[in-house]
């Protein structure tokens, strides 16, 4: 599946560097640029793309209020960042905004096919530097939780098994591969366990699954 892809950049080389390498992407069509993220929100409620490439730093509306509005008002449009910051100040206020992807400026075709793929098919399309520093800032909140007898809030031993995957940072169809089950099976034990948590995204049920001692944080040990 083709996916319509919206690019929003203040910077003119930039933005239209970046429409030329996703023009020779396979299965990736730019339908739109936008200077700022005023003309993005318009854009996309314009041209209602699968997916828009934010950078963050733009004049009028920056990235992250962009993403905000477009994820309120057009849902069924996703949001990867592309910026050249990955630094706290602008990784988690565009997490918290709605955006599901997030690359810096160096990443290749490849990986920028790959984040726009995954946030298509609702898993979250971050750079692996990106996912370790998230994971390594949900250690370094949560408090040492033993591990449990049974899970938490009715999920069952499947579920839980499947959120300690999510937790790890595996794909949906990598889940899928380890379980031995299949992709749509994988997507309704995430729903599942969306609704029986009461959390809204992948990152949060990443913090539930630490707090609840479904998964230990990376170096500590309980005895």
């Amino acid at each position: 599946m083709t996916a319509r892809v919206i690019v929003a950049d203040d910077q003119a080389v930039v933005r239209e560097g970046i429409v030329m390498l996703l023009g020779l992407l396979p299965g990736i069509e730019v339908v739109g640029a936008a200077k700022d993220g005023e003309e993005a929100v318009a854009l996309v409620g314009e041209l209602a793309p699968d997916v828009v490439l934010m950078d963050l730093r733009m004049p009028r509306c920056d990235g992250v209020e962009a993403t905000r509005r477009i994820r309120e008002r057009y849902p069924a449009t996703q949001v990867v960042v592309l910026t050249t910051y990955a630094d706290d100040d602008s990784l988690f206020p565009a997490l918290r905004a709605g955006a599901r992807g997030y690359l810096t400026k160096d990443a290749g075709g490849d990986e920028i096919v790959r984040a726009v793929r995954d946030v298509m098919a609702g898993d979250a399309g971050l750079a692996p530097t990106v996912q370790r520093r998230l994971l390594e800032r949900v250690s370094a909140v949560a408090a040492p939780v033993p591990a449990r007898e049974s899970p938490p809030d009715g999920l069952t031993a499947r579920e839980a098994e499947v959120l300690s995957l999510v937790a790890e940072g595996f794909s949906n169809k990598e889940i899928a591969g380890r379980l031995h089950i299949g992709a749509a099976t994988v997507k309704t034990h995430i729903n599942n366990i969306f609704a029986k948590a009461g959390v809204r995204d992948r990152a949060q049920a990443v913090r539930y699954a630490y707090q609840h001692g479904l998964i230990r944080p990376p170096g500590i040990n309980i005895t």
